[in-house]
């Protein structure tokens, strides 16, 4: 394994997933109370024996550098030729940001030509999935194959929005069409399209030749999807793999959390009895940074006799370490570390990242709440669609609320809401207005 690179594409604006992504990068989303989205990509590769990466970053890379420094670097030793180094945009080649995937690498070249690799394996770092890479690699070198890239069935209409293959019985590509308007199934399937994954197995020396071909055509998007496979299928030997599952699950397991909605109900999954996406499962550990903090405390347990229905209490709910559930009600939600339910509150359906603090008597439903916002005593969110919009909070067409992060509820007198320079004020009689909560690691 020590002959192989791997190159993590990190750099995804994530537009669609705005708020969440409006001050990191989309693999640097919270996703499972305690993750990141790019520790799945990266557990992958440990998990695989692959230990010499390169990681890819380019818009709003802050947190995610952040992120890889206190969680990743603890798991290679550059003594044994290990190592995880993080790439911003360096300009070596040209004097622009990438301006496709294809020329994300290539820009890269003399990093990549550092390491003398034999075979290099480029991932996305926006994907929640399990899979051991070491498969797929054995594959490509026993088909000899040139370039070998991971397949996934999907719907017709999925499809759309992915590469869609055509393979042989021996299952070598021999069609490919980037995203297309109308997609061909595959054999003996009518609904059901071979679509990629952006997961690719390369023989070095035959990369770095497409590389520098693509890099001079012009017109070109520099792109996998668009131009370089389409332009090797005919006269290199290229493959499909099938996308082998690690998650131990009656279907395979692939998400592109890529809208508010889809990383919503990827989030719901989480909590329900049997989840499709088993983080529990120590054959194939997800690894992440996880502060030191105490564990989750739920106080104040009035008897159903009592008329002070004061309970902390959570069902079927991930509770992450720190947080402490004061005689709040905590059902189907996610909680991430360190943030604080007060008494009567109520937090249903919903995902809070860390340091969220909900007031007293405060109900939150089908909502996400980022890191560091503090709901004031007596707010609803996600019940009045009107008074949400008039707060300035973004709402998706399923209904789903999203609270961004640095979002300031106040509390004044009066008896009606206003928004004044995006600060959102509440009609209540306890005129001190709600603080963020400090965060001196300022950690995105």
């Amino acid at each position: 394994m020590k002959s192989i690179l791997t190159v993590v594409l990190a750099g995804g604006r994530g537009t669609r997933l705005e708020p969440l992504t409006r001050d990191r990068a989309k693999p640097a989303v919270p996703f499972g109370g305690i993750y990141r989205i790019i520790d799945f990509t990266l557990s992958n590769c440990i998990n695989s024996g692959l230990k010499k990466i390169l990681l890819l970053t380019q818009y709003k890379a802050m947190s995610l550098d952040r992120h890889i420094n206190l969680a990743w670097n603890k798991y290679f030793c550059r003594e044994l030729g290990e190592s995880i180094d993080i790439i911003p945009p360096q300009q070596r080649v040209d004097q622009q940001w990438y301006q496709g995937t294809a020329d994300a690498v290539y820009q890269n070249i003399y990093a990549i030509e550092q390491s003398r690799p034999e075979y290099i394996v480029i991932l996305a770092g926006d994907h929640i999935y399990k899979m051991n890479y070491a498969n797929m690699i054995e594959f490509h070198r026993e088909s000899g194959a040139e370039l070998t890239i991971g397949a996934l069935p999907v719907s017709l209409e999925e499809a759309r929005g992915f590469g869609v293959m055509q393979i042989d019985p021996q299952q070598r590509i021999r069609g490919f069409q980037e995203k297309p308007i109308a997609p061909q199934p595959m054999p003996g399937c009518t609904d059901k399209c071979l679509a990629s994954m952006g997961i690719y197995v390369f023989n070095a020396k035959f990369l770095l030749e497409e590389l520098c071909r693509d890099a001079t055509q012009i017109g070109s998007a520099h792109d996998f999807g668009k131009n370089i496979i389409p332009s090797v299928i005919e006269d290199r030997r290229v493959f499909a793999f099938p996308f082998a599952d690690e998650n131990r699950k009656t279907k395979p397991y692939w998400r592109d959390v890529g809208t508010l909605d889809a990383y919503y109900e990827a989030s719901m999954d989480l909590i329900s009895v049997d989840p499709l996406l088993n983080l529990y499962d120590e054959h194939w550990p997800i690894r992440t940074y996880q502060v030191n903090s105490p564990p989750p405390k739920f106080v104040f347990g009035s008897r159903a006799d009592q008329a002070d229905q004061r309970r902390g209490f959570a069902i079927d709910s991930m509770v992450c370490n720190g947080s402490i559930v004061s005689g709040a009600q905590v059902t189907r939600s996610i909680v991430g570390p360190n943030c604080r339910l007060e008494a009567y509150s109520h937090v249903e359906s919903s995902v809070l990242f860390d340091r969220v603090t909900i007031g007293e008597r405060a109900r939150i439903r089908n909502a996400i709440i980022e890191k560091n916002v503090r709901i004031p005593n007596d707010i609803e969110i996600g019940f009045d669609p009107q008074q949400d919009q008039a707060r300035g909070m973004t709402i998706t067409e399923s209904g789903l609320v999203v609270v961004a992060k640095g979002a300031r509820i106040e509390r004044l007198t009066g008896s009606t809401t206003r928004v004044t320079k995006g600060v959102v004020r509440a009609p209540f009689f306890d005129k001190t207005p709600a603080k963020l909560l400090g965060d001196t690691t300022n950690r995105n």
